[in-house]
């Protein structure tokens, strides 16, 4: 059985690769669930790592949701709808959760349609780069479902509300253009240049100081929700933390001496 996410680390850069390319990549069902979920947790316990790229194998980034294990499945999830919220909190939920918990920057590298939980999962990532091909779908009602996966908290804070109503009332598909014009990607790019243009920038990320990188992400996450005062307090502390740390004396020493500085994550 082939690994579900492929985790493939190239200095401080990690790559992670949804790798059910003939499902094209649905991340509802438990193995794929537990695949995303420690790798995320791998990141998080691994210092050496200063920036990670998700990306999908084959033609699509996610389809999202397992429509023939939905199908398999009517007549229980009608028969007994208690089981239903049970199988998203211990399944699907937990990957939106470990996102929030990670403090490792984290790109997505939209190869192809990313469509349902699947543009969920790309919201999920601090920046998205969308490759020619890609196409995007906030589609549940068109299966007569809505998010269950957190997309209805996640997508107005990436493109708005009015615009995230539009795509989840309608559940039109967004080509890769429209998509950068909604500011649900930042750019575009061939699909030959994907991946070189997500490391690029993964390498940009990965030149600073991997502590202040990873408490900057800290502070913008917890800024999405918490009150301006809480936010100062916890600014404060990680700024005490920054201060003290010796690629700070390295990062101030370099630009008086006017080199380049070299950051090694103490």
């Amino acid at each position: 059985m082939t690994d579900k996410v492929l985790y493939q680390q190239d200095g401080p850069i990690v790559t992670l690769t949804l790798n059910d390319p003939a499902m094209r990549n649905p991340i509802s069902e438990a193995a794929m669930v537990d695949a995303i979920v420690d790798s995320l947790d791998r990141l998080n316990q691994d210092g050496s790592v200063r920036v990670a790229i998700l990306t999908g194998a084959g033609s699509a980034f996610s389809s999202g949701g397992d429509l023939r294990a939905m199908q398999k499945n009517f007549e229980q999830r009608s028969e007994k709808p208690a089981l239903t919220p049970r199988y998203y909190k211990f399944g699907i939920q937990r990957i939106p959760l470990a996102f929030e918990k990670l403090d490792v920057p984290i790109i997505a590298a939209v190869n192809g349609p990313a469509i349902g939980a699947g543009l969920d999962l790309a919201c999920m990532c601090d920046m998205r780069i969308a490759s020619e091909t890609a196409k995007f779908a906030e589609s549940f009602v068109k299966v007569g479902i809505v998010p269950g996966d957190g997309g209805a908290w996640l997508l107005p804070r990436v493109v708005g509300y009015s615009k995230a109503c539009e795509m989840a009332f309608t559940g039109d598909m967004l080509d890769a253009r429209e998509a950068l014009a909604c500011g649900l990607v930042s750019r575009v790019v061939p699909e030959a240049e994907l991946l070189e243009t997500a490391k690029a920038l993964a390498n940009r990320i990965a030149v600073n100081p991997p502590h202040a990188v990873r408490m900057a992400k800290r502070l913008l996450i917890e800024g999405r929700h918490t009150r301006l005062d809480t936010l100062l307090e916890l600014s404060a502390s990680l700024q005490a933390l920054t201060h003290a740390t010796a690629d700070h004396r390295e990062a101030v020493n370099a630009f008086l001496e006017k080199r380049r500085p070299d950051f090694k994550g103490d």
